[in-house]
């Protein structure tokens, strides 16, 4: 489509346009036949043949810098060609005359003034309409296509004075990992406005800055993925703000919003109860709040609260955990604390968090503080055994495990040993199942 040889028509195969038959007609490659073409039209048929016969060549002039410029005078006959290098100029002078007996007619749109020197690059943009290329920093040998690649000179080249080129020939070689520019020609990019019109798009974009933390709304002109201009657009309302601030949590991801420890553990305990329900009859009350389906439904649950938020700062400000506590329908959120705590107390009359970051969810407590505890707690009615840290009172681990009956019966009389050799002071008794647990060093009157 960017060579205007194919006609798409919805519900139709492609087509070729009556420029795409002149093109078949043409013993070149598309991208030359398409440039002889329009190079004709416009009036620049002795320069279109010599560019077109120098691209179906092997370079005549290598490593004599990248400027196409040098290859035309070359071709011209104005400056002798080296010894090696003759055979090759004879061959696309050749090349040039055949093309120049394809071209029959007048110009149908000659411009003004074929001597310029910008029609050059015009030409290569209209045969390498996605090798146009920006300069990424003045003065600098990297240059950003208008296909989103890039490429660089390997060395000083003159053309790195110029901001704007169209690539003729690049590639890499074994060893490189950015491409190289081998040959080109400088551009102007006012030639947007005229000639090269049909390859400039229009595009509304509307979206947030991130480096600034602010919305940004602007209609820009753009050729491939290099952007040419930009103006404001103004009149938007908050839905298409709040669209564009959606868009980006969508690509960032959840963890753009005012997240607490405590607001993760809230997401998997539900997490775990719809679980345990899956499991058993494949459906549940308890909703969907999984990372994927809360940023598949921001439309429903998070849009409403961004009226307010015109930066990216704004965002910490949100009450998420209202916001998504309120996805509870009553009576989930009292049953939530029931059959999956935060809290459980253990035998020593502790309130110990339970972890619910991993599945199965995580008990860690001193061992001390189990005696007396014949089997592994459960929560969710009975419904998920806990997986059990055994800690020092040290707080170090000691055990972990989902089976407190064996573990007493096989394990602590070897764990009983060791801990008791490193902590003398502290209580371990022979027989734990009957011992009174403690948080304290010993139990009170012992």
């Amino acid at each position: 489509m960017r060579l205007e040889a194919l006609n798409n028509q919805p519900g139709q195969p492609p087509a070729l346009t009556p420029h795409g038959q002149a093109m078949a007609e043409l013993p070149a490659h598309p991208r030359i036949a398409h440039l002889l073409l329009r190079g004709h039209a416009l009036g620049l048929g002795e320069l279109v043949c010599d560019v077109a016969a120098l691209l179906g060549e092997r370079d005549i002039l290598r490593g004599a810098g990248a400027d196409l410029h040098s290859r035309l005078t070359l071709l011209a006959g104005t400056e002798r060609a080296a010894r090696g290098a003759q055979g090759g100029v004879q061959r696309a002078r050749q090349l040039s005359r055949q093309y120049r007996g394809y071209l029959r007619g007048a110009a149908n749109s000659p411009v003004s003034d074929p001597d310029h020197s910008r029609w050059l690059g015009a030409l290569l943009a209209l045969a390498y309409p996605d090798r146009v290329a920006q300069q990424r920093r003045a003065g600098g040998a990297e240059y950003r296509l208008a296909n989103g690649r890039a490429a660089l000179f390997a060395e000083a080249d003159a053309l790195m004075k110029q901001p704007w080129l169209v690539i003729a020939d690049l590639g890499s070689r074994q060893g490189q990992r950015e491409e190289r520019i081998y040959l080109a020609a400088e551009f102007e990019p006012a030639l947007f406005d005229s000639v090269l019109a049909e390859q400039v798009s229009t595009v509304d974009q509307i979206d947030w800055d991130e480096r600034e933390g602010v919305f940004r709304a602007e209609r820009q002109r753009k050729v491939g993925e290099l952007i040419i201009g930009r103006e404001p657009l103004t009149g938007l309302d908050d839905a298409t703000r709040s669209h564009a601030l959606l868009a980006l949590v969508r690509r960032k991801g959840l963890e753009l919003l005012p997240w607490t420890p405590e607001l993760r553990q809230w997401q998997a305990r539900v997490a775990l109860l719809r679980g345990l329900d899956i499991e058993k009859s494949s459906a549940s009350e308890w909703p969907d709040l999984s990372d994927a389906q809360l940023l598949a439904t921001l439309e429903n649950w998070l849009m409403p609260y961004l009226g307010k938020v015109t930066r990216l700062s704004h965002f910490s400000q949100l009450d998420l955990s209202s916001i998504l506590r309120n996805l509870l329908p009553w009576p989930l959120p009292q049953q939530l604390e029931v059959q999956a705590p935060q809290t459980l107390q253990v035998p020593s009359g502790s309130n110990i968090r339970i972890d619910y970051s991993e599945h199965p969810p995580i008990l860690s407590v001193r061992l001390q503080e189990l005696f007396g505890l014949s089997d592994t707690p459960r929560i969710a009615n009975g419904r998920q055994v806990l997986k059990l840290h055994l800690l020092s009172p040290a707080r170090r681990p000691v055990q972990v495990t989902q089976d407190l009956a064996n573990f007493w019966r096989s394990t602590y009389i070897e764990v009983k040993k060791d801990l008791k050799g490193r902590y003398p002071k502290h209580y371990w008794p022979d027989d734990p199942l009957v011992a009174e647990a403690t948080a304290r060093v010993k139990p009170r009157g012992t």
